[in-house]
């Protein structure tokens, strides 16, 4: 159980950065990371989308903490999609050079913080399953 609510801790607290981060490109667009005020509206627009899809990728994060346990099938499909987009992050890295700190940051969340909250959470699951098969003790 104190296993258990550490993992929710950790998410709740992890979850705060996409959310932050998502909401910040959502209110400043291109211009919060340093974009200069020639940048294009396409780009503007489609950073905001994209910021978007990251608060809600953090919220349901969210949506997982409660009985973390129970939510392997959701948190894993999460953590797929965020380590899809720290590839493809890496391969812009690969193709254009490196990025700001901030975006490498973000790389290690999407590539090393996140997979290892899975595997965590995976743990978590297998022993609530494994007291659950137990039934009560005595």
């Amino acid at each position: 159980m104190r296993e258990r609510e550490a993992l929710q801790r950790v998410v709740a607290v992890a979850a705060i950065i996409p959310v932050a981060s998502g909401l910040f490109g959502i209110l400043f667009g291109l211009g919060g990371v340093g974009g200069d005020s020639l940048s294009q509206i396409s780009a503007d627009s489609h950073f905001r989308y994209l910021s978007g899809l990251l608060t809600g990728i953090g919220i349901l994060f969210w949506s997982c903490v409660p009985a973390i346990e129970a939510k392997s099938r959701l948190f894993r499909f999460l953590t797929l999609v965020v380590v899809l987009g720290g590839l493809a992050r890496l391969l812009g890295l690969y193709l254009t050079g490196l990025p700001s700190a901030v975006m490498m940051g973000a790389l290690a969340m999407e590539l090393v913080v996140t997979p290892l909250l899975c595997l965590w959470q995976m743990r978590v699951a297998a022993k609530a399953a494994d007291a659950a098969a137990a039934g009560p003790s005595p």
